[in-house]
């Protein structure tokens, strides 16, 4: 997914639906680090993509928490 388009997802998420995003993500590259340790894992660029899109959610509900406070 491209990047404006992910972020624009983001901010379109309630807070609840952005935890569970982050969530998904976390288990989603716990998952991929495991493939690729046993030797698995084909789509070696895929660990960065999710990378990215888990800091780029956590900033955007980083951000939001900062403008509630």
């Amino acid at each position: 997914m491209k990047r404006k388009d992910y972020l624009a997802e983001l901010k379109s998420l309630e807070i609840g639906d952005l935890r569970e995003k982050v969530k998904q993500q976390s288990e989603e590259l716990m998952k991929l680090r495991f493939r690729q340790a046993t030797g698995q894992l084909e789509q070696q660029h895929r660990i960065a993509e999710v990378k990215k899109e888990l800091a780029r959610a956590k900033t955007e509900l980083s951000s939001r928490a900062h403008v509630a406070a």
